[in-house]
């Protein structure tokens, strides 16, 4: 006598912590959970973190200094609370890499802030934007892999600019770094060689992304799969189309690839479950144009 398949739908619309958009967008990527904050990316940290106070956004400031302020140090080393990663502006001074950090420097760059003519304030909407989108857009390139790989794993992509103070002062970088969730708002501390990890499976797999619980559960986090869980991150649904398809469509497309993803890892694939979560309009504006399938672990 054949059984069917139990298949539990684990939904949920819960805001998630660091944009995956970093590489799924970017990043985003970027996850769906209410105990984190309300983007992901990619991605996931905010995905365009508001500026210091100072000049209101598009508002002009003063041309700085004829010499150039030096960039940050790329592959530098930083000991950062979730607090301080998230923040756009940072004086957290580097510490060798050989020692705990928690964040590291992938990219940096010059701002672009110069438009018709007049130089943008550094907090300015236009100007946190531009990094907001070449941050994550950079960070598949230092981890290798592929979206679904980003999508399905811990890391994500920070970014700083100076502050009102230090622009006035002739600044104009900006710093993209990389780091990993332990758990919501929670960073774990990075070990081994991150460049190309997602490369490399079993290297990679340090990085995975676990659940506390199926996605629609009240106890449900996101975990690094090294932690105590019981979900895992198994797929991705990539929504087509440049707008929001809208909740109903957003839902419906990932049932079928999230049912075939859970048979495919099941033990016993006339009796499994398996977990979906799609974007909201917020998150999908954010860069997260797309769901995750989860399955027991």
């Amino acid at each position: 006598m054949s059984r069917r398949p139990r298949a539990a739908r684990r939904v949920g619309r819960r805001a998630p912590a660091l944009v995956l958009v970093a590489g799924l967008v970017t990043g985003v990527l970027a996850g769906c959970t209410g105990d984190q904050p309300a983007t992901e990316p990619g991605s996931s940290l905010p995905a365009s973190p508001s500026g210091s106070s100072g000049a209101p956004p598009e508002a002009t400031a003063s041309a700085p200094s004829a010499a150039p302020v030096p960039l940050p140090a790329d592959r530098a080393c930083y000991r950062m609370t979730y607090e301080e990663a998230v923040a756009p502006t940072t004086r957290t001074d580097p510490v060798p890499c050989s020692r705990e950090h928690t964040s590291m420097t992938y990219a940096v760059g010059r701002l672009d802030a110069v438009v018709g003519g007049h130089l943008l304030a550094v907090d300015s909407e236009r100007v946190q934007a531009e990094v907001a989108e070449r941050c994550p857009a950079r960070l598949l390139g230092f981890l290798g892999g592929d979206r679904e790989s980003l999508a399905l794993s811990m890391l994500r992509a920070v970014w700083f600019t100076p502050t009102v103070e230090e622009s006035d002062g002739g600044a104009d970088w900006f710093r993209c770094d990389v780091v990993a969730l332990a758990a919501p708002e929670r960073l774990a501390p990075l070990t081994g060689r991150l460049a190309g990890v997602l490369d490399r499976p079993a290297a990679a797999e340090q990085w995975a992304m676990c659940g506390t619980a199926g996605p629609d559960s009240p106890d449900f986090r996101r975990v690094l799969c090294s932690a105590p869980h019981d979900w895992r991150a198994v797929a991705v649904v990539d929504l087509a189309g440049a707008a929001y398809p809208g909740e109903g469509a957003a839902r419906s497309a990932g049932q079928g690839p999230c049912e075939d993803a859970g048979r495919a890892v099941a033990e016993d694939p006339l009796s499994f479950e398996w977990g979906y979560e799609w974007p909201t309009e917020e998150q999908w504006e954010a860069g997260m144009t797309f769901g995750r399938c989860w399955a027991p672990d």
